[in-house]
């Protein structure tokens, strides 16, 4: 079983590991994985033998609090927790500073030269000037108990953290001043004044009550700073609408979005979001699905269509039918795989961890180390204790265990903002050392759908009537490639006869009667086989074939019409994507079912040095494999169907294609666009966040490294510097902050890359491989024709014209016009004189 629990009281890495080990100790746990930034903890542990309760109670025995997540104990999710923390440190940050002022001047005023009220001045005051300091650093202690609960308990339990150094460092403080007061009433009684005074100089409540009123200001800013680093989940949160409008026995009711059901009938109007995942019944609209998809151009939808939650409906009205609600929505599975991402750690944080881990103790050693040697070095003890504090307070690891789970939080909410779905931290990691990428071709280069790319004409054929035929002939047909050509024609507006009689003959192609002629329609060998006459367009079809596209030929009574070809087009920005993750030195292999021909025309057309082709999708693994035993560091990015066994062998598993509950599953990064550049913003992102990973990690060791030094006295002797408690309390809030404010950098991550057009539409394309023949015709006139009256008219005039050499014809009746194109200038009298032969009369030549 799996089980979130909502974990308060943590407030370093080195509490997050020491929850986890208090966990892991009980029996029957397979993995907890336990998050700061969002305080909470994940476990997947055995039912059988063991429970909520007994997990709970193994936090709140290494001195935390723990609920089940969504429990009716509590209602809260880790923003809210979140929330409530800052609030309670807010009142208790500003009641410490209204302690800790009066406080601070009382002991530090009159070495500035500020004025002292004259009942805390001089010897025969002593006693009132430590008493006022005791009374004003009671309630900072008490306003802060936290530290000394939390950290004592961690010392208790062998697994000191960042609360230990803390309280051991403000309680060594504190009780050395009580002793103090102690030894100054003691001389005071004894009537030796100036030892009672040496003592009343030797208080340090001031470092006591800074020390934690400074660690909380830090610890407030982290805090604050951390809430912006889950801005990401918060804002897909917000998308949710909270309530829904549904259909029941013919009228609108208004529910909360939690109270919808699968099957429910869903009312949405313009303007609103819309609340689950479903199918649309009824009505026609377009959807901006932006915050999901980052796609910016709304997406018309029609009755059959599928809509996301969380998108808004722009223009219409219509009606769906609920098919995922609750947990099950797009939405909630985009927040589980951020939130789960967020929560996971990448190799490089365990070591952060284990660092922690080891480094409190060693630091308390230290503490204790320096201490003993200025005492024996024969310094007084209030100067070496102070030494023994300050190493305490400076050595918290606290901006340590922040380094890598910032950087995180905040790479894979960037990354989901941008339609980058990163399932886990150790994956984000990995993306940064791929020096492969393995791209399957059929929905990730390329569309995935057929698209028509080529139509040529036979001579004396004008392009509406090959069209008119072909669409006649292949909305009869099931087949993909007619869905094509079906999808391509109806974009024409042309007016298309019904066809009759139609026969589909297998590996060759289809027949079909269109207005009492019969239609054929298929490959080169169904051509032959009908006896079509040989025709320059023969080579050219093959040609197309040569790059991987399908010709399909059309002829009308055994004479050819012309060719459409069909091919699954490459998506606009794959060629640039291809070009830019070879500008990153990484390698680009394309793996495909597909044949051998197609697939190196695509490699061709992509400039790919290395095309597998032919590979079944079980083998499509092996391929993988063989390519990680050379040593690589392997990304396949495929559609998450077919491509799965591949997808989990790769070191990184990059879905192309959202939705799919495969694509989820198997891969580690999910790209909602389906568009192969993201897949390049993926390892740029990738990169970004290990490099500031690395800069967080350096700083906190470099501060280390430099200020436990300092705080230990190392320059004492030799330069006369010594660190006071309170300032070592204030550099280490100092580092934390850096640290959460430099991974807050990487909201600022742009791709370095810009999208261009790298491939034409597939208009363009059409037109371009058109061209070719249009740049033939040399010669276009409109002659004005009097006497036709009707089809049969036309019929003739088009005929009598279509006969001269090298001319194509077109007449329309409603204008009274023929439109005569040729490959070489005829004269006008011949043109005129094939009218007139007609029975028809030229009135005008253009």
């Amino acid at each position: 079983m799996k089980q979130k629990f909502d974990v308060t009281g943590m407030t370093c890495s080195a509490c997050s590991a020491h929850v986890e080990k208090s966990v892991n100790k009980l029996a029957g746990i397979f993995s907890v994985n336990v998050n700061l930034l969002q305080n909470s903890m994940t476990v997947e542990y055995e039912e059988t033998k063991l429970t909520d309760e007994e997990i709970i109670k193994a936090v709140e025995q290494g001195g935390y609090g723990a609920k089940v997540h969504g429990s009716e104990k509590t209602n809260h999710t880790s923003e809210n927790i979140a929330q409530s923390e800052m609030d309670t440190m807010k009142k208790r940050l500003i009641w410490s500073f209204v302690f800790l002022i009066p406080l601070f001047y009382i002991s530090m005023g009159h070495m500035m030269g500020m004025p002292l009220p004259s009942i805390l001045l001089g010897h025969e005051n002593i006693m009132s000037f430590a008493l006022t300091q005791l009374f004003l650093t009671l309630p900072i202690l008490y306003l802060n108990r936290k530290y000394f609960s939390v950290g004592f308990k961690a010392l208790w339990n062998r697994s000191p953290n960042m609360d230990t150094l803390i309280a051991l460092g403000s309680t060594a403080a504190f009780c050395y001043s009580v002793i103090a007061i102690y030894a100054m009433g003691y001389y005071m009684g004894h009537g030796d004044m100036v030892a009672a005074h040496s003592y009343g100089m030797e208080f340090y409540f001031e470092s006591s009550g800074m020390i934690l009123t400074l660690i909380t200001v830090g610890k407030y800013m982290e805090t604050r700073s951390k809430g912006k680093t889950s801005e990401a989940i918060t804002k897909l949160l917000d998308l949710a609408p909270k309530k829904a409008t549904i259909l029941k026995n013919g009228k609108e009711i208004e529910i909360a979005i939690e109270e919808v059901q699968k099957g429910d009938i869903i009312v949405v109007r313009p303007g609103q979001s819309i609340p689950v995942d479903g199918e649309i019944i009824e009505g026609f609209s377009a959807v901006d699905e932006s915050a999901l998809t980052g796609e910016s151009i709304p997406v018309e939808k029609k009755a059959g269509d599928m809509v996301i939650g969380a998108t808004v409906n722009k223009t219409g009205y219509f009606q769906f039918r609920a098919e995922k609600v609750g947990n099950d929505t797009t939405l909630s599975q985009i927040i589980q795989l951020v939130e789960e991402a967020s929560a996971s750690k990448a190799p490089i944080a365990k070591l952060a961890d284990k660092v922690s881990g080891i480094f409190v103790p060693v630091v308390i050693t230290i503490a204790l180390a320096v201490t003993a040697i200025w005492l024996l070095l024969g310094y007084s003890f209030s100067f070496a204790l102070s030494i023994g504090i300050a190493v305490l307070v400076i050595s918290c690891p606290c901006a340590l265990g922040l380094a890598t789970p910032t950087a995180i939080m905040v790479g894979t909410g960037k990354g989901a903002e941008n339609g980058i779905l990163i399932k886990s931290a150790e994956s984000l990691e990995i993306a940064h050392e791929v020096d492969t990428i393995i791209l399957d071709k059929t929905g990730t280069v390329t569309e995935g759908k057929p698209k028509v790319t080529d139509v040529l004409l036979a001579e004396g054929v004008f392009e509406n009537k090959l069209l008119r035929n072909a669409l006649a002939v292949e909305q009869l047909s099931e087949h993909p490639l007619s869905e094509a050509i079906v999808n391509y024609v109806k974009q024409k507006n042309i007016t298309v006869p019904n066809g009759e009689n139609f026969t589909a003959i297998a590996g060759q192609g289809v027949k079909a009667t269109v207005s009492g002629k019969e239609i054929i329609a298929g490959n080169l060998k169904m051509m032959k086989e009908q006896d079509i006459s040989e025709n320059f367009l023969f080579e050219k079809g093959e040609k197309l074939a040569e790059e991987g596209k399908t010709p399909l030929y059309f002829a009308e009574e055994n004479k050819l019409l012309g060719v459409i070809a069909v091919a699954d087009v490459v998506k606009p920005t794959s060629k640039q994507a291809i070009a830019e993750f070879r500008k990153m030195g990484i390698d680009v292999v394309m793996l495909t079912g597909d044949n051998k021909r197609t697939a190196e025309a695509i490699g061709k057309q992509m400039n790919l040095t290395r095309v597998v082709a032919e590979v079944l999708p079980q083998d499509k693994e092996k391929e993988v494999r063989q390519i990680q035993q050379q040593g690589k560091k392997v990304a396949m990015i495929g559609d998450g169907i077919n491509d799965a066994p591949a997808l989990a062998r790769a070191d990184v598993g990059v879905a192309i294609g959202a939705g799919t509950d495969v694509a989820i599953e198997s891969a580690d990064i999910v790209l909602m666009k389906s568009d192969l550049l993201d897949g390049v913003a993926a390892i740029q992102l990738s990169r970004a966040v290990i490099r500031n990973i690395k800069q967080n990690l350096f700083w906190a060791f470099f501060y280390n490294v430099i200020g436990i030094p300092l705080a230990a006295g190392l320059f004492f002797t030799t330069l006369g510097w010594k660190l006071n408690p309170m300032f070592a309390a204030a550099a280490m809030s100092c580092s934390s902050v850096f640290v959460v404010t430099n991974a807050l950098r990487l909201k600022l991550f742009q791709p370095d890359f810009k999208k261009g057009k790298t491939i034409e539409n597939n208009n363009t394309i059409v037109e371009e491989q058109q061209k070719e023949y249009k740049e033939e015709i040399k010669m276009k006139k409109v002659l004005t024709i009097e006497g036709m009256m009707c089809g049969h008219c036309t019929g003739r005039v088009e005929q009598a014209l279509n006969a001269l050499e090298g001319v194509k014809a077109e007449v329309s009746l409603d204008d009274k016009t023929a439109t005569v194109t040729a490959v070489e200038e005829i004269a006008e009298e011949l043109l005129v004189k094939a009218v007139t032969d007609a029975g028809y009369t030229v009135v005008d030549v253009q």
